[in-house]
């Protein structure tokens, strides 16, 4: 646009653009695609993705941030557009979440639900490789919360919206160290349980030998480790 073209009692320009009344029809068919497409994109994206946003607050932000943009930047575009993409997408977000308060079924749909990672202190590899989570991340996230043995979990959660649910264990069992291998001087302030036991190094099932016993019958690794408590 020359800036000869531009004059600043325009308000026609100003408020709708160079682009004909129809094209504000064309936004809301815009928004609307875009805005189903990011939903879908951060679903497959995965859970860590969104941190404690959900996946409508996440597809909103992003949202907010393409449609404003254009709207102040570019001479040939009206307000009145990037407004009625706005009105679209919070009138999207109360929508679904309206539709997923009144059913649960769309609430999973849109939302997730939340995803066991550790049961009875055995680790659920499946679930893991589903959610595209490595070992790494979930020894972090227990000893962040002071948890040192994997058998001290009764179970660990991954909810909806990214973050993790941890609940303890009351009974101390020997079971697989999620200290850093690499730093052997941590790991003195386990203690070894009176039977010596072993404990799978990929899933954490523990049994009470004296020699390793193969194969792991929980996830058919052959990696064993001793038991700690």
């Amino acid at each position: 646009m020359k800036k000869e073209e531009i004059f600043l009692n325009d308000w026609e320009r100003i408020l709708i653009g160079n682009a004909p009344a129809e094209f504000l029809l064309e936004v809301f068919i815009r928004t609307t695609l875009i805005y189903i497409l990011l939903l879908v994109i951060l679903r497959l994206l995965g859970k860590r993705m969104n941190g404690q946003l959900t996946n409508l607050e996440m597809a909103v932000m992003l949202t907010l941030g393409a449609i404003v943009s254009p709207a102040m930047q570019l001479p040939d575009r009206g307000l009145l557009s990037g407004v009625l993409a706005l009105l679209c997408a919070l009138t999207f977000l109360r929508v679904t979440n309206l539709w997923g308060f009144r059913s649960n079924k769309a609430e999973q749909v849109i939302q997730g639900t939340e995803t066991m990672l550790v049961k009875d202190g055995i680790i659920q590899l499946h679930t893991m490789a589903k959610n595209r989570l490595s070992h790494q991340q979930v020894f972090a996230a227990l000893r962040n919360k002071n948890v040192y043995n994997i058998s001290k979990v009764k179970r660990l959660y991954l909810e909806a919206y990214g973050m993790f649910s941890i609940y303890e264990d009351e009974q101390d069992r020997p079971g697989l160290s999620i200290f850093p291998p690499n730093d052997p001087e941590i790991q003195t302030i386990h203690q070894h349980p009176a039977e010596s036991s072993v404990a799978c190094n990929n899933c954490g099932y523990t049994v009470r030998t004296n020699e390793e016993p193969g194969t792991c019958p929980n996830c058919k690794a052959k990696q064993w480790v001793g038991a700690v408590i």
